[in-house]
């Protein structure tokens, strides 16, 4: 066997255990275990290691700012407080309940990024569906799921694989970002709701909710925690216009905002820490390195020349060729190490826009399909072990067959016609 086929050997088997976790072994174990096995074999050297994992450098920052702000606000009650009070404008309708929901996570999806939909909103939809007595609280907490993925592109901000998929190259400007995703986003945004409604529209008939919902009060350091996540919102958005990585900022932003909340309320900074799932970072990490060992191989080149090849062909088939089978990929080895492969198979083709904006489509909207094709959705199915609930792989399947492709396909068309 040459060395080529046993770096893409190890790859496979390292997408495979990141997505299925043998032993029930934490995703992050696999990677890294990978990534250490290429250097035992040498198929890969320290210098490279080096690369690949300074290549996400601006990716671990934004991730660690989020988990930062994400964690504070769980933990003073923000978003208990925001589930809250959707649930009791519902009145008592499952109908408009579902709506709220999917609005909050909108809304969360865009300006915190997609984990933390999966990661907070998750459990407060949930609480707040104990609250009001819901019969059937699955509806609610698909709408987590499937908006954290269907409004991940929205700005560079929602979804980390954003950042993944431009590592190593330029992140475009706000307003070129705008200019290529808002109308794709929009069509996502609404075929999404329109699917997921019409798949969930008989246990919303069925379902029952309380007219009268007890609302937990705002404490002060929730109203802080969130002033931290509009102010760090806005910082990101004109770091986005003028064209600046991400990461320190939301990094600075997260570690300034929980550093004053935890000094004012006097609270002790190690139960924020322990609640952050820093194993995401080595996860990452170790994703990087197997990227670039794979990268050695010549892989990437050869896709990249495939690439532009369907470019040259027709621009319009190679939007939607690129964006199915992207999402494919996504649902098959999870988006992270798809989006990495794609990132970098579109930098060295340097194709146009709209083709590289179908391959962002695809890995962030693609995932919806599977609960292994994200690490949000992989988030949000830990979530719901926690509160003892259990969504089965073949009925998620079902449903996200019936909302992926629609959303992906008039999604793609939306970009082709811009």
């Amino acid at each position: 066997m040459t060395e080529s086929a046993i770096t893409w050997s190890i790859a496979g088997l390292t997408a495979i255990g990141v997505v299925t976790r043998p032993f029930r072994w934490p995703e992050a174990i696999w990677a890294v275990l990978g990534a250490a096995l290429l250097v035992a074999l040498r198929l890969i050297g320290p210098a490279d290691v080096w690369t690949g994992i300074s290549k996400g450098f601006d990716v671990y920052l934004f991730l660690i700012g989020m988990m930062l702000l994400s964690e504070l606000a769980r933990r003073e009650g923000l978003f208990d407080w925001v589930a809250a009070i959707a649930t009791a404008h519902a009145k008592g309708s499952p109908r408009r309940l579902f709506v709220l929901v999917y609005v909050v996570g909108v809304v969360v999806t865009v300006f915190l990024s997609n984990d933390a939909t999966a990661v907070v909103l998750t459990p407060a939809v949930y609480a707040a569906c104990r609250a009001a007595r819901v019969k059937d609280p699955m509806p609610y907490l698909l709408v987590c799921a499937f908006i954290a993925n269907a409004a991940s592109f929205v700005l560079p901000i929602s979804n980390p694989a954003n950042l993944v998929i431009f590592a190593g190259g330029e992140m475009p400007s706000l307003s070129h970002w705008m200019q290529t995703f808002l109308l794709p986003s929009i069509v996502s945004i609404i075929v999404t709701f329109a699917c997921l409604y019409w798949t969930q529209r008989h246990a919303l008939a069925e379902d029952t909710i309380a007219r009268e919902v007890g609302q937990p009060a705002l404490s002060h350091s929730a109203k802080l925690a969130g002033w931290g996540l509009i102010v760090t919102a806005l910082i990101l958005i004109v770091a986005s216009a003028m064209n600046v990585d991400l990461g320190i900022p939301t990094f600075v932003a997260g570690l300034l905002t929980t550093v004053i909340v935890l000094v004012l309320t006097r609270q002790n900074p190690l139960e924020t820490v322990r609640g952050i799932s820093w194993s995401v970072i080595p996860l990452v990490a170790g994703l990087f390195v197997i990227v670039e060992a794979v990268n050695h191989t010549g892989l990437t080149a050869l896709l990249s020349e495939k690439l532009a090849l369907l470019a040259t062909q027709s621009q319009t088939q190679a939007v939607g060729a690129a964006g199915l089978s992207v999402a494919i990929v996504s649902n098959l080895v999870n988006n992270l190490p798809a989006g990495l492969f794609a990132g970098s198979a579109v930098q060295a083709a340097h194709v146009p826009d709209s083709i590289a904006g179908a391959v962002l489509i695809g890995v962030d909207l693609g995932p919806n399909l599977s609960v292994t094709g994200s690490l949000a959705t992989i988030l949000w199915l830990a979530a719901l072990r926690r509160e003892g609930l259990h969504m089965g792989a073949l009925a998620f399947l079902r449903i996200g067959a019936l909302v992926m492709f629609p959303a992906l396909i008039l999604s793609l068309a939306a970009l082709a016609l811009i």
